[in-house]
């Protein structure tokens, strides 16, 4: 499991977008993105990089929590 902080998200639309990229990736596993905590969770076998690189693409800079 990978939790990523998104400073940058803060509406229902930048929900979606960081749900869409990081869904594309094929491998990010179940998502749950929490606008209030501005946090996204992933379940699958997606490394951190590949998840940070698909969000940094659409806009949305995160780090790795924990």
């Amino acid at each position: 499991m990978t939790t990523l902080s998104i400073p940058d998200m803060t509406c229902g639309h930048c929900k979606a977008s960081v749900e869409s990229a990081l869904k594309s990736l094929g491998d990010a596993g179940d998502i749950t993105v929490d606008l209030p905590q501005k946090t996204a969770t992933t379940t699958g076998p997606a490394t951190p990089d590949r998840l940070l690189k698909a969000l940094d693409e659409v806009g949305f800079p995160a780090t790795v929590i924990g």
